[in-house]
């Protein structure tokens, strides 16, 4: 079952890596054609992401060029595969996939959700990767407890801003760094108790000082390479160091051996491992959507691009002058 389709459209591409001048917009790019399994979706609204950036940059691969950038969106079904169930044609959904900065992209049904009539156009797109990146980084990567000590880098980008307001929920105490005085202040806003500019103090010296000299129970770093030494010094026995981000540059190799002394776990996770189930999937999505519907989180949308300016999107991310989520309407 369809509606009328167009064989070519408009999407994001890159054909070499480089800088934010490689990125091209092809308006004669093929649409997808979806097989049996799967869904094709004509986007309203799709994800600016710092991975994005990886792939454009060559740190990580893609798979053939030209490559089609964007790993979520939201909008609407225009095509269903014979074998795909609890999706029709007409369906207004968010999902994560492969190819979303364009205005069709084929999508499997396993990490597809309904999107709730409350939600506002764009909310959904704004909360797919970072909302659930966040929760199942404080469930699954260390399961948070009331009361512990958790140190967030960048405390006010995309991901800080929700793990800061899911801590806040969990009733933990989030020590939150960032480069500005702003954006210590929308991290507060957010749910952080602790606050340190690491472009003017010490913040390894100051988390130390706020935990009285005990460290914290987890990092959550989407940092990197820059923060890494301080993090290891900063955890408390039995810490965890949660690396899932590489905005300084990716982590080099280290001695395990060094993670002995204060028996201190490293994990380098990735989201998709944790939501590999329809179970997983729809109990995270849910959890996310409810906590919107009740006015627990509150979503921050930085800015909307139009897909013309996503050349000058990668550019605002990149320089970590951002807060929030950047999306593009489609």
């Amino acid at each position: 079952m369809s509606t009328s389709i167009p064989t070519t459209q408009t999407a994001v591409q890159i054909n070499s890596h480089g800088g934010p001048e490689v990125v091209e917009i092809n308006t004669s790019a093929p649409v997808p054609t979806p097989s049996p399994t799967e869904l094709l979706i004509k986007n309203e609204f799709a994800g600016i992401n710092y991975i994005d950036t990886y792939f454009r940059s060559g740190l990580y691969p893609v798979p053939k060029f030209p490559y089609t950038l964007g790993r979520e969106a939201e909008g609407t079904i225009v095509s269903v595969g014979a074998e795909v169930k609890d999706f029709k044609v007409g369906d207004r959904i968010a999902y994560l996939a492969a190819d979303t900065q364009a205005e069709y992209t084929v999508a499997a049904p396993l990490h597809a959700t309904h999107i709730p009539e409350s939600l506002a156009p764009g909310l959904a797109a704004a909360s797919m990767i970072q909302g659930l990146t966040a929760l199942t980084l404080v469930r699954e990567s260390y399961e948070v407890k009331k009361g512990d000590y958790i140190l967030v880098h960048a405390a006010a980008g995309g991901v800080g801003l929700w793990l800061c307001q899911i801590l806040r929920i969990i009733g933990a105490h989030t020590i939150a760094t960032a480069s500005t005085t702003e954006k210590l202040e929308l991290a507060k806003e957010n749910g952080a108790e602790h606050l340190i500019n690491y472009s003017s103090e010490d913040w390894v010296a100051q988390t130390l000082k706020i935990t009285e000299g005990k460290g914290v129970a987890a990092v959550f770093d989407g940092v990197g390479k820059s923060t890494f030494e301080g993090d290891l010094q900063v955890l408390a026995r039995k810490g965890s160091l949660v690396s899932f981000g590489n905005a300084s540059g990716a982590v080099p190799p280290f001695a395990i051996a060094r993670l002995s002394a204060k028996n201190l776990k490293v994990l380098r996770p990735q989201l998709f491992g944790y939501i590999a189930t329809r179970e997983e999937f729809d109990t995270y999505t849910q959890e996310i959507f409810g906590w919107i519907k009740e006015g627990k989180v509150d979503v921050r949308i930085h800015k909307v691009y139009p897909l013309r300016d996503v050349r000058k999107a990668q550019e605002d991310i990149e320089s970590r002058k951002t807060t929030g989520k950047l999306i593009l309407k489609i």
